[in-house]
């Protein structure tokens, strides 16, 4: 029992070394600056991505539909 209590209590620790140390590091500049983003930068986001959704299946829709009758005329 007193090995499984040490074990744990040195995974807490490296844990909570790391934690300590992330906002110091290469990311803690980049988590300074990071701000949630306003209505409008989220709606054109969400427009941009939905878009980037439909083209990719408009595109894999075709392949499946010419694939699928393309070779009837063969």
């Amino acid at each position: 029992m007193a090995e499984e209590d040490s074990a744990a209590y040195e995974l807490q620790e490296e844990f909570e070394t790391k934690a300590r140390g992330f906002g110091k590091g290469r990311y803690g500049r980049i988590l300074k600056m990071a701000r949630t983003p306003s209505r409008e930068e989220y709606v054109k986001t969400m427009y941009i991505t939905g878009l980037g959704i439909i083209l990719i299946g408009a595109v894999g829709f075709a392949i499946w539909w010419i694939m699928a009758v393309l070779p009837t005329y063969f």
